[in-house]
């Protein structure tokens, strides 16, 4: 019917051992913890999954989920959160220490991009310099996509500071989207994984990583279970796509680019 929540408290030296239901606000106050937040309704899928979603985020636990999970950003955090393709962990953008912390905790080689994510369209042009018609953004986002665009000024200069490009994302979640419009900036995000293992769609399946996370927000498996993360396409040049990785929406988002805004494939490297 409608949001399960619990919130399950996780010490450092036995993150098996000693699980207990606590209270959220207690559980923020304690550095040495990790705070565990099931947001699911009980049917994922199906037609009425969206307006279940949206029930789920306005209830007074799917609130409460939310601003633990605000705090811990804002309080220069790196959260894991469930997005439209595979599990993703997340810290603000514009907090470099965050930033961090999260190439530390993925064992991330730092020559390698962290994209970032926003909950609104308008949010990608204070961000990003958008070279196609706001209606090919409309078309791909909320979705399993991410555009590279050239980055604006306004983006910390300490993500990415080896290209002037950066990826962006809008997941079709609404967890991820609100949580996006309630920190109103920018995350940075990337696989919910260490770097050299396979993506991940359920929470346990990253269990290693939860005690160097403040909050972990399970919601529940992931629908796509091909473990393939978004489509990755370069649209930095005018009138030209190049796709960086197939990822689950190849074949969707070269119809929209070729069929509906004729982008001509550039496979230069």
């Amino acid at each position: 019917m409608g949001l399960r929540g619990f919130v399950r408290s996780i010490t450092l030296s036995s993150r098996v051992g000693g699980i207990g239901s606590v209270g959220v606000r207690a559980v923020c106050e304690e550095k040495m913890k990790t705070t565990v937040l099931r947001w699911f309704s009980p049917t994922l899928n199906g037609p009425r999954s969206q307006t279940r979603s949206q029930t789920a985020l306005s209830s007074d636990s799917g609130v409460q989920i939310l601003n633990s999970t605000v705090k811990a950003l804002k309080d220069g955090q790196v959260v894991a959160v469930p997005t439209d393709t595979i599990y993703g962990l997340a810290c603000l953008a514009q907090n470099s220490e965050a930033i961090k912390r999260v190439y530390d905790i993925k064992g991330r080689n730092g020559s390698k991009p962290l994209a970032i994510c926003v909950g609104e369209i308008q949010d990608i042009y204070k961000y990003c310099k958008v070279v196609v018609k706001e209606e090919l953004l409309e078309d791909l986002f909320p979705g399993p996509v991410t555009l590279v665009l050239e980055r604006s000024e306004t983006l910390n200069t300490d993500l990415n500071p080896f290209t002037k490009l950066v990826g962006v994302r809008i997941p079709d979640h609404h967890f991820m989207r609100h949580l996006c419009q309630m920190c109103d900036e920018p995350l940075a995000l990337t696989s919910a994984n260490v770097s050299t293992q396979a993506s991940t769609v359920a929470v346990h399946e990253f269990e290693d990583l939860w005690p160097r996370l403040a909050v972990v927000v399970d919601g529940g498996p992931i629908g796509d279970q091909s473990r393939l993360g978004s489509t990755v396409v370069d649209l930095s040049v005018p009138g030209r796509y190049r796709i960086i990785r197939p990822g689950c929406a190849y074949s969707a988002t070269v119809a929209v680019l070729e069929n509906k805004y004729g982008l001509l494939e550039d496979s230069v490297s």
